[in-house]
């Protein structure tokens, strides 16, 4: 495998971070850092045609004095028994407006991978090491996050003895009161109703009968509470959600009903009777 990509980066800066294991694991495309393993190490799912294979190893980068680095991981299948190892050789060299980095080494594979065809396996690797070689020169135009400064230590001599000082930092004025919070509404004692036993002390060992309240109090009580359940549940609504009655049939229609066709007999009969009378004359 031999592979070159440029970079608009110096060959300088690409290597400070290549010298930093945490910007090279940011710089790997798609890796899932897993919590408490190395710094490149995790999952890393990868896209071959139509496929996608999802890898679970680790990654060690390694300079050598002739200021090339070595690159070494192997990864496993995260649902299968299939296995990658690589080796290769990392150089970073100045060119006209900023750096090539050349892939060169090998890679060994078995599994799922080998079920695919090799021109796709060889495009998604080469679009895999120039994602990365891209990555890494965002990274080096990208200044490295500054550590925060250590917080000052107090100095022992100054530090105020104990009961000197208040918790809010202040020595509190002699003579003065703490402020006490306004009581909750929901803390004011309810007084309870004048019609209620408010013997609280009684614990039920008087052997006195106890005295039914009288008929006026019982009345008062409703008028103030209202009526009582049996009451709702048992008289008609009044006011305006009372039923309307239903109007009652009165027994004077009756007589008048009949009384317009007697009378246009009677009529009929007079005037049959007179023309009898007149034919007879």
């Amino acid at each position: 495998m031999e592979h070159e990509v440029f970079v608009p980066v110096p060959a300088e800066r690409l290597r400070d971070v290549l010298a930093d294991p945490v910007r090279v694991a940011r710089a790997v495309p798609g890796l899932q850092q897993e919590a408490g393993a190395e710094p490149v190490a995790g999952r890393l799912k990868v896209r071959i045609g139509s496929h996608s294979i999802t890898y679970r190893g680790s990654l060690r980068l390694s300079a050598r004095e002739d200021g090339t680095y070595a690159v070494e991981g192997d990864a496993t299948e995260s649902r299968g028994t299939g296995a990658v190892t690589l080796a290769l050789t990392l150089r970073a060299a100045d060119a006209d407006g900023g750096a090539t980095l050349t892939f060169t080494g090998t890679a060994t594979a078995d599994g799922r991978v080998t079920e695919l065809p090799p021109e796709s396996v060889t495009s998604a690797a080469t679009r895999l090491l120039t994602r990365f070689a891209e990555n890494l020169g965002t990274a080096a135009r990208t200044p490295p996050a500054a550590d925060p400064a250590p917080r000052p230590e107090p100095d022992p001599q100054t530090e105020p003895e104990p009961g000197t000082e208040s918790e809010s930092g202040t020595e509190p004025e002699s003579g003065t009161e703490p402020e006490v919070p306004p009581a909750s509404v929901f803390d004011t004692e309810v007084p309870p109703p004048s019609l209620m036993n408010t013997d609280e002390d009684d614990d039920g060992t008087d052997d006195a009968p106890a005295v039914p309240p009288p008929a006026e109090a019982a009345h008062a009580r409703r008028t103030m509470i209202g009526r009582s359940a049996e009451e709702v549940d048992h008289a008609p609504p009044r006011g305006r959600y009372a039923p309307v009655p239903a109007p009652q049939a009165s027994g004077v229609g009756a007589p008048l009903r009949w009384a317009a066709p007697a009378a246009a007999l009677v009529v009929a009969s007079a005037i049959v009777v007179g023309r009898a009378l007149r034919r007879r004359r």
